[in-house]
């Protein structure tokens, strides 16, 4: 992985997580207007998937074959990246405070890196493990220390699913593209999530409730597809595919601790868009993440453990069988 990669991917990581982070504050809205989040969501990701789909059948052109071999990338991208951490999610949040939920799907960096460290057997280095506290503690600055607290056990297991579908969906995204352009991945998984999402919501398995009037926003009512065309377009559409981008070049631990600026930007989207409050104490929360990404990004990469799943380790495992490793680009 070269410096000019890294670098790149740093920036799309972050564009990633400041589109990510816009979602909020746009779907908080329709949520108040009487949508339910389940179909926010299936919604959400259904217009992105259809707007990003024309660019992939023209990216695709000539490449449909990569699309049948990264079948199982696809499936796994929409079962568990879409749809499998969603209904987690709800399911948690049903039982338990938001912002515990939250708190818990957000340590899936950690668990990356207890990956990495029993995949390799090589005990990370000092400044991987400093940056790992420092970056949930920013988290729980930012959330709420209240957050740590929750009397709900089977909330707490559905959390726990969700951060695991989010540790499979940097595992995914990570692997290598093998000719697949990442805006077809992204419409391929983006589209199989939402279908999911629509058939178990259509079974009476998940509440899927609209209004399609107006909702409030900037003290003026608006259409409700404006704010929802916003986050499917640049909350989603955007957003996937420039997090797979960065995924493959930075590999899944070191793009899902710049995932965690999410809620750094969310909140700054909630407080000049919708009016909430931001505090001291979570400013510093979004410092301590800065600093967390920063630590774990000064890990030399010719001593890092090698994620699984990701570019680095393909290269490591073709270096040391003495072959050459040859990758098609990540980008689309």
């Amino acid at each position: 992985m070269t410096h000019r990669s890294t670098t790149r991917g740093l920036i799309l990581g972050v564009l990633a997580s400041m589109s990510f982070g816009t979602s909020g504050a746009f779907i908080k809205p329709l949520l108040e207007g009487g949508w339910s989040p389940a179909a926010a969501v299936t919604i959400r990701a259904g217009i992105a998937g259809l707007v990003l789909l024309p660019i992939a059948v023209i990216a695709l052109r000539g490449r449909w074959a990569a699309l049948w071999r990264a079948r199982w990338r696809v499936i796994g991208m929409g079962l568990i990246g879409v749809a499998g951490t969603q209904l987690a999610y709800f399911a948690a949040i049903s039982r338990i405070p938001v912002s515990t939920s939250l708190l818990i799907e957000y340590l899936a960096p950690l668990i990356l890196v207890a990956i990495v460290w029993i995949r390799t057997r090589r005990t990370p280095r000092a400044v991987v493990l400093i940056g790992s506290v420092l970056a949930v503690g920013g988290l729980v600055l930012i959330i709420g220390p209240g957050a740590i607290a929750a009397t709900d056990g089977l909330g707490i297991v559905f959390a726990l699913i969700a951060m695991l579908g989010v540790v499979g969906y940097y595992l995914i995204a990570a692997r290598p593209s093998n000719g697949l352009p990442t805006v077809a991945f992204a419409a391929s998984g983006l589209l199989l999530g939402s279908l999911t999402l629509g058939v178990i919501g259509g079974l009476g398995l998940l509440p899927l409730a609209a209004d399609f009037g107006t909702v409030p926003m900037g003290g003026a009512e608006v259409p409700w597809w404006v704010p929802l065309s916003f986050v499917a377009l640049v909350g989603t559409a955007f957003a996937y595919v420039a997090s797979i981008a960065a995924s493959e070049m930075l590999g899944s631990r070191l793009m899902s601790f710049v995932g965690l600026l999410e809620v750094v930007f969310a909140g700054l989207f909630a407080w000049l868009l919708i009016g909430e409050n931001i505090s001291l104490v979570q400013g510093l929360g979004g410092l301590l993440i800065l600093g967390g990404i920063a630590l774990v990004r000064m890990e030399r990469e010719a001593d890092a453990p090698l994620e699984p799943g990701s570019v680095d380790e393909d290269a490591g495992l073709a270096s040391r069988r003495g072959t050459a490793a040859t990758r098609p680009a990540a980008g689309a």
